[in-house]
């Protein structure tokens, strides 16, 4: 199961990589990341035609583009680039989707208090971060993950660095969050 916790502030000369429990720490639920719009499911890397799930996953949402990246220092070219832009806090004006197929790394996303929140992901995870969340990316100290992207249509890669408020698809998150509470609290 996907693990998740508060994590502190970290200053640009700490290793992004750690993992940055607040001290104690404050884990997170998956109904909380619910919460927020995240979706999660774990399915078999391994046996990923024969399982199915994968599959289904992409019918049921509409997935009809993949591709695969692999995040290593050997294997992505400007490596320490590409580390530092996938950590620059954005949003996207559709959603993340990523299934691990191998290695680790965090996706950091925002609360509704604007606190950070941390998610490891672990081969097998996949998780779908919705259009308009401000978030991030990096590897942890193992420095590599090979994960599949999905999107439905032709992708679009284009990260809105924050501030990115009046971007119509954050002001559509904000008020998904408002749906979503009015659903959990009603």
């Amino acid at each position: 199961m996907v693990k998740a916790w508060y994590m502190k502030n970290i200053s640009s000369d700490e290793d992004q990589r750690q993992e940055h429990h607040l001290d104690p720490d404050e884990p997170v639920s998956l109904a909380q990341l619910e919460k927020l719009g995240v979706i999660y499911w774990k399915i078999d890397a391994d046996n990923i035609e024969k399982e199915g799930k994968l599959n289904a996953i992409r019918n049921e949402r509409g997935y009809n583009y993949e591709d695969q990246c692999e995040c290593h220092p050997d294997t992505l070219p400007d490596y320490e680039n590409k580390l530092k832009s996938f950590f620059r806090e954005h949003l996207h004006e559709d959603e993340e989707i990523r299934f691990i197929m191998a290695g680790s790394g965090y996706f950091d996303v925002r609360d509704k208090d604007d606190k950070w929140i941390r998610i490891e992901v672990l081969k097998g995870d996949m998780i779908v971060l919705p259009a308009g969340i401000y978030h991030r990316f990096t590897l942890d100290k193992n420095d590599y993950v090979k994960a599949m992207r999905l999107f439905k249509g032709v992708p679009v890669w284009t990260p809105h660095n924050r501030p990115a408020d009046e971007n119509p698809a954050r002001q559509e998150y904000l008020d998904l969050l408002k749906n979503l509470d009015e659903r959990t609290s009603g």
